[in-house]
């Protein structure tokens, strides 16, 4: 398996070779990313569907929590509870199109394999590239709501707005 750092040079090859990006975000005492980790990153025939159809970073949250929180804020707008290990298929300038969290090695709890997976979300990506566009788009103006709402919040209780008691 072949894995980047978390990195501009990863996204810049990328763009070079016209590859989606595989962003896995876990930590050293996730049992579900050991699991991940066995099943589909050690198993041949997975690892090189990965290494020729995206670029991989592998992203450990307690060393990149500002990475973490980005991508745990997605999935959330896209209506998934988050959890790790994170899953994050993105376009080559990061902006992610399809987030999930542990993907099983055969189909079941409802979810596709991760090779499935894999194949679908690549095949997306050089086929309908259009709708990974516009996925990406929905899921930065689902976050740029909630960074507003926020912020709003934020301002009100700053300014002795609503959200402020007085006696």
């Amino acid at each position: 398996m072949d894995w980047w750092p978390w990195g501009a040079e990863a996204f810049a090859e990328a763009r070079r070779l016209d590859k989606p990006v595989f962003v896995s975000i876990g930590y050293a005492a996730c049992h579900w990313c050991h699991v991940m980790a066995h099943e589909s990153f050690e198993h041949g025939e997975t690892a090189q569907l990965m290494n020729e159809q995206f670029i991989n970073i592998k992203v450990d949250r307690e060393e990149r929590p500002d990475v973490d929180a980005v991508f745990m804020n997605a999935i959330q707008v896209q209506g998934e509870g988050g959890g790790w290990p994170l899953s994050a298929f993105c376009l080559p300038d990061g902006r992610p199109y399809f987030l999930g969290t542990y993907f099983p090695v055969e189909a079941r709890f409802g979810r596709p394999s991760f090779r499935e997976l894999l194949v679908a979300l690549s095949d997306g990506y050089r086929e309908r590239r259009s709708d990974a566009e516009d996925n990406a788009l929905a899921l930065l103006d689902g976050l740029e709501r909630v960074d507003a709402h926020y912020r709003r919040g934020r301002a009100e209780r700053g300014s002795g707005g609503a959200g402020r008691r007085r006696s």
